[in-house]
Protein backbone atom coordinates (compact mmCIF):
# COMPACT_ATOMS: atom_id res chain seq x y z
CA UNK A 1 0.00 0.00 0.00
CA UNK A 2 1.43 3.35 -1.10
CA UNK A 3 2.17 5.91 1.86
CA UNK A 4 -0.22 9.15 0.74
CA UNK A 5 -2.69 9.30 3.65
CA UNK A 6 -2.78 5.88 4.07
CA UNK A 7 -5.24 5.53 0.71
CA UNK A 8 -3.76 2.54 -1.78
CA UNK A 9 -3.20 3.98 -4.94
CA UNK A 10 -5.02 2.95 -8.25
CA UNK A 11 -3.78 3.42 -11.80
CA UNK A 12 -6.42 3.95 -14.31
CA UNK A 13 -5.59 3.13 -17.94
CA UNK A 14 -7.96 4.88 -20.73
CA UNK A 15 -8.26 3.71 -24.51
CA UNK A 16 -9.66 5.39 -27.45
CA UNK A 17 -13.24 4.09 -26.83
CA UNK A 18 -16.51 5.99 -27.28
CA UNK A 19 -17.17 4.85 -23.77
CA UNK A 20 -14.38 6.95 -22.91
CA UNK A 21 -15.98 9.66 -21.91
CA UNK A 22 -17.14 8.77 -19.25
CA UNK A 23 -14.32 7.83 -17.08
CA UNK A 24 -14.91 10.50 -14.84
CA UNK A 25 -17.80 8.05 -13.22
CA UNK A 26 -14.83 5.10 -12.62
CA UNK A 27 -12.59 8.01 -10.88
CA UNK A 28 -15.68 8.90 -8.61
CA UNK A 29 -16.43 5.16 -7.76
CA UNK A 30 -12.52 4.66 -7.18
CA UNK A 31 -12.44 7.64 -4.56
CA UNK A 32 -15.65 7.19 -3.31
CA UNK A 33 -14.26 3.64 -2.20
CA UNK A 34 -10.75 5.10 -0.73
CA UNK A 35 -8.76 4.62 -3.64
CA UNK A 36 -6.27 7.69 -4.57
CA UNK A 37 -6.06 7.87 -8.68
CA UNK A 38 -3.74 8.55 -11.10
CA UNK A 39 -5.39 8.06 -15.12
CA UNK A 40 -2.80 6.98 -18.12
CA UNK A 41 -4.16 7.41 -21.54
CA UNK A 42 -3.11 5.61 -24.84
CA UNK A 43 -2.06 8.00 -27.26
CA UNK A 44 -4.93 8.15 -29.35
CA UNK A 45 -7.26 8.24 -26.48
CA UNK A 46 -6.06 11.86 -25.66
CA UNK A 47 -7.24 12.84 -29.56
CA UNK A 48 -10.97 13.68 -28.01
CA UNK A 49 -12.01 10.51 -26.29
CA UNK A 50 -12.23 11.65 -22.67
CA UNK A 51 -11.96 15.26 -21.32
CA UNK A 52 -8.54 15.21 -19.57
CA UNK A 53 -8.56 18.52 -17.97
CA UNK A 54 -11.98 17.35 -16.41
CA UNK A 55 -9.97 13.89 -15.45
CA UNK A 56 -7.01 16.19 -14.20
CA UNK A 57 -8.77 18.81 -12.27
CA UNK A 58 -10.82 15.65 -10.48
CA UNK A 59 -7.51 13.27 -9.26
CA UNK A 60 -5.38 16.49 -8.88
CA UNK A 61 -2.74 14.91 -11.07
CA UNK A 62 -1.62 15.11 -14.37
CA UNK A 63 -2.92 12.87 -17.32
CA UNK A 64 -0.34 10.52 -17.95
CA UNK A 65 0.52 9.67 -21.87
CA UNK A 66 4.17 10.00 -22.59
CA UNK A 67 7.30 8.47 -21.22
CA UNK A 68 9.32 10.49 -18.49
CA UNK A 69 12.88 10.94 -18.38
CA UNK A 70 15.14 9.56 -16.09
CA UNK A 71 16.05 12.91 -14.24
CA UNK A 72 12.31 13.69 -14.11
CA UNK A 73 10.59 12.46 -11.11
CA UNK A 74 7.65 10.07 -10.56
CA UNK A 75 4.36 11.68 -11.08
CA UNK A 76 2.38 8.64 -9.68
CA UNK A 77 3.12 6.27 -6.76
CA UNK A 78 3.52 2.34 -7.58
CA UNK A 79 0.05 1.18 -7.76
CA UNK A 80 -1.71 -1.12 -5.48
CA UNK A 81 -4.06 -1.91 -8.29
CA UNK A 82 -4.42 -1.17 -12.17
CA UNK A 83 -8.14 -0.98 -13.64
CA UNK A 84 -7.70 -0.63 -17.69
CA UNK A 85 -11.14 0.77 -18.84
CA UNK A 86 -12.32 0.57 -21.69
CA UNK A 87 -10.18 -2.05 -22.97
CA UNK A 88 -9.92 -1.57 -26.89
CA UNK A 89 -8.96 -4.82 -29.21
CA UNK A 90 -5.72 -3.33 -30.06
CA UNK A 91 -4.67 -2.68 -26.04
CA UNK A 92 -5.45 -6.26 -25.21
CA UNK A 93 -3.65 -7.87 -27.95
CA UNK A 94 -0.50 -5.58 -27.55
CA UNK A 95 -0.38 -6.23 -24.37
CA UNK A 96 -0.72 -9.97 -24.10
CA UNK A 97 1.92 -10.07 -26.70
CA UNK A 98 4.31 -8.30 -24.16
CA UNK A 99 4.47 -4.99 -26.73
CA UNK A 100 5.35 -2.09 -24.46
CA UNK A 101 5.32 0.99 -26.85
CA UNK A 102 3.20 3.66 -25.23
CA UNK A 103 3.00 4.49 -21.14
CA UNK A 104 0.16 2.47 -21.26
CA UNK A 105 1.26 -0.55 -22.48
CA UNK A 106 4.86 -0.30 -20.67
CA UNK A 107 2.70 -0.48 -17.71
CA UNK A 108 0.87 -2.74 -18.33
CA UNK A 109 3.23 -5.30 -18.65
CA UNK A 110 5.31 -4.35 -16.10
CA UNK A 111 2.15 -4.38 -13.69
CA UNK A 112 1.50 -7.84 -14.71
CA UNK A 113 5.13 -9.08 -14.30
CA UNK A 114 4.81 -7.73 -10.70
CA UNK A 115 1.83 -9.07 -9.93
CA UNK A 116 -0.08 -6.15 -9.05
CA UNK A 117 -3.55 -6.97 -9.47
CA UNK A 118 -5.48 -5.85 -12.61
CA UNK A 119 -8.98 -5.35 -14.10
CA UNK A 120 -10.03 -5.08 -17.57
CA UNK A 121 -13.28 -3.83 -18.91
CA UNK A 122 -13.67 -4.88 -22.39
CA UNK A 123 -14.87 -2.59 -24.96
CA UNK A 124 -14.57 -4.44 -28.27
CA UNK A 125 -16.94 -4.92 -31.24
CA UNK A 126 -18.75 -8.42 -31.63
CA UNK A 127 -16.65 -8.65 -35.26
CA UNK A 128 -13.51 -7.88 -33.14
CA UNK A 129 -13.63 -9.77 -30.54
CA UNK A 130 -14.42 -13.03 -32.35
CA UNK A 131 -10.49 -12.90 -33.97
CA UNK A 132 -8.53 -15.47 -32.71
CA UNK A 133 -5.83 -13.10 -31.70
CA UNK A 134 -8.13 -11.06 -29.24
CA UNK A 135 -9.19 -15.28 -27.64
CA UNK A 136 -5.82 -16.33 -27.78
CA UNK A 137 -5.03 -12.59 -25.99
CA UNK A 138 -7.58 -13.21 -23.35
CA UNK A 139 -6.57 -16.78 -22.33
CA UNK A 140 -2.85 -15.42 -22.24
CA UNK A 141 -3.82 -12.30 -19.72
CA UNK A 142 -6.28 -14.03 -18.18
CA UNK A 143 -3.24 -17.05 -17.42
CA UNK A 144 -1.35 -13.99 -15.90
CA UNK A 145 -3.90 -13.71 -13.21
CA UNK A 146 -5.68 -10.54 -14.89
CA UNK A 147 -9.54 -10.34 -14.40
CA UNK A 148 -11.69 -9.23 -17.33
CA UNK A 149 -15.58 -7.98 -16.85
CA UNK A 150 -18.26 -8.82 -19.55
CA UNK A 151 -17.51 -8.43 -22.84
CA UNK A 152 -19.25 -4.99 -24.16
CA UNK A 153 -19.60 -4.14 -27.94
CA UNK A 154 -21.77 -0.85 -26.91
CA UNK A 155 -24.60 -1.92 -29.75
CA UNK A 156 -27.98 -1.48 -28.57
CA UNK A 157 -30.23 -4.00 -27.43
CA UNK A 158 -33.41 -4.85 -28.77
CA UNK A 159 -35.51 -2.49 -27.51
CA UNK A 160 -32.72 -0.34 -29.34
CA UNK A 161 -30.96 1.12 -26.19
CA UNK A 162 -27.47 1.69 -25.69
CA UNK A 163 -26.56 -0.48 -22.58
CA UNK A 164 -24.36 1.73 -19.78
CA UNK A 165 -20.29 1.34 -19.97
CA UNK A 166 -19.73 -0.70 -16.33
CA UNK A 167 -17.21 1.28 -14.99
CA UNK A 168 -17.75 0.12 -11.31
CA UNK A 169 -17.31 -3.55 -12.27
CA UNK A 170 -13.80 -3.34 -12.40
CA UNK A 171 -13.57 -1.74 -8.67
CA UNK A 172 -15.49 -4.68 -7.57
CA UNK A 173 -13.69 -7.27 -9.85
CA UNK A 174 -10.56 -5.73 -7.71
CA UNK A 175 -12.42 -6.56 -4.53
CA UNK A 176 -12.71 -9.97 -5.48
CA UNK A 177 -8.99 -10.41 -5.85
CA UNK A 178 -8.40 -9.01 -2.46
Amino acid sequence: MTEQAGKPFLYVVVCAAGVAAGVSKLVTAAQERDWEVGVLATPVSLGGFFDTAAVEAQTGRPVRSAWRTPAEPRPFPAPDAVVVAPATFNTVNKWAAGIADTLALGTLCEAAGLGVPIAVLPCVADALAAHPAYQGSLLRLRGMGVRFGAPFSGEPDASGRRPEFPWEHALDLLDEAR
